[in-house]
């Protein structure tokens, strides 16, 4: 590789670059050799015609001002085909689960690999086995479902129980992806995965909360890259796993601030709404295979107004909303069922016999939210013979919806449970005769 450029200055991970000739196009992988080893960059913009921001992709300490730039002459790129499947990789597409990187077809990362028009098909519903999920949210293949809820609630178990039970059934091809979590919680589920026999039809990318926000924010768009070549190239259904999609909004904002770009008024980078279509509009499906995609997304401060979480929000499906004060009365997973809404729930979808068992359970909840107040001052014995009725079928509703997971089985000591769609819909209607 020749140099073809100099840093003039450093800012964080983003260096100023100055190229004389031969300027590199946007995207492009840039490298600074730093005591025989290849720190890579990534050319951000232009300031001009001969500077440039760059992002230094590593947590190197060792670059200086007038250091020489050299160009890759390629974007970034990740491996692709059988030999990625099984493998945990970095947001750069490096295998971190093995010593040698497995041999493997290259992609670029900014090539949207979509080669067909967008569509939905006929809807299919998948069984997650998860009564309160199957009910109120209904796992429609090709679509998009978001889990929202604060720190602690039960996010990432919920996700783990849903590839527990949704990844093994499935012909398809399952993708993790872990944007600014903990190592630990990787860890987990990489043994989870291990000990249920999962990894063998599973792709994992993380980029954790310890490392710096250019890969936080790639992260997502790398594995979205290998998503898309399985689904237009291998003809593959795609299950796709995120946790956790504020973090790489996040991220993303983090990088705009190093950049010195102007925020919006919520705080947030001026391009947020961009960024989550970015990545929100290549988990789509087409004629040649589906993705479908479950996202946690944590709730700053338990405010589910906030800029970010409504607009990643609107770009799903169905949304399942986590409650704290649920979580705090030992009920698991933590639903908040007047809030959890699904924009496929609806007759066509799910058929009348369950749609119209969803319409009578949420009048009834809405009522038990009023009747606690009531209870609260008065007493429930001072209610009458119709509003005491409902008051426990509400309360046997409630019960019926917890549910012991299996990948909580170590934790609690107790076993865990699957439903099909047709117990979890008898058992309610036997609550509400």
């Amino acid at each position: 590789m020749v140099a073809i450029g100099t840093v003039r200055s450093l800012k964080g991970i983003v260096l100023t670059v100055e190229f004389f000739e031969n300027q590199p196009p946007v995207d492009e992988l840039l490298y600074i050799t730093i005591e025989k080893s290849q720190v890579p960059l990534l050319l951000h913009s232009y300031k001009d015609e001969t500077i440039a921001r760059c992002i230094n992709l590593t947590d190197n300490k060792k670059i200086v001002k007038g250091m020489k730039v050299s160009a890759s002459g390629k974007p970034l790129e990740i491996p692709v085909g059988d030999n990625a499947v099984g493998h945990i990789f970095n947001a750069l597409g490096l295998a971190t689960d093995v010593d040698e990187q497995p041999e493997a077809e290259m992609r670029a990362v900014n090539d949207t690999g979509r080669a067909s028009a967008y569509t939905t098909g006929e809807a299919q519903i998948m069984e997650t086995g998860i009564k309160v999920l199957d009910f109120f949210t209904p796992f429609v293949k090709g679509r998009k479902i978001g889990i929202i809820g604060g720190a602690g609630v039960g996010k990432t178990v919920l996700m783990m129980e849903l590839i527990h039970n949704v990844g093994k059934q499935d012909s398809g091809l399952a993708m993790f992806t872990g944007i600014g979590e903990r190592v630990r919680e990787g860890h987990e589920l990489y043994e989870t995965l291990k000990e249920r026999k999962l990894l063998g039809n599973t792709v994992m990318y993380f980029a954790q909360m310890n490392e710096n926000p250019a890969l936080r924010a790639m992260v997502g768009i790398s594995s979205t890259r290998l998503a898309e070549y399985y689904r237009d190239e291998e003809k593959k259904d795609i299950l796709f796993f995120v946790d956790n999609i504020y973090r790489y909004v996040q991220a993303r904002n983090e990088l705009s601030t190093i950049l010195d770009e102007i925020p919006s008024e919520g705080g947030y980078q001026a391009t947020i709404f961009s960024d989550i279509k970015a990545l929100q509009d290549r988990l789509s499906s087409n004629e040649n295979g589906s993705i479908t995609s479950v996202q946690t997304i944590y709730v700053p401060a338990d405010d589910l107004s906030d800029p970010a979480v409504q607009m990643i929000s609107h770009e799903l499906d169905s949304v399942v909303v986590l409650s704290r004060k649920i979580a705090e009365q030992g009920i698991r997973p933590a639903v908040d069922i007047i809030r959890t809404k699904s924009s496929l729930l609806t007759p066509a979808i799910v058929g009348d016999r369950h749609y119209q068992l969803v319409e009578r359970v949420q009048i009834l909840m809405q009522k038990y939210e009023s009747l606690k107040n009531i209870i609260a001052i008065i007493g429930e014995n001072e209610l009458s013979p119709i509003d005491r009725s409902d008051y426990a079928k509400a309360k046997k509703l409630i019960e019926f919806f917890s549910q012991e997971l299996h990948v909580t089985e170590d934790l609690t000591g107790n076993p865990g449970q699957y439903a099909t769609l047709e117990e979890t819909l008898k058992g309610v209607e036997e609550i509400l005769v």
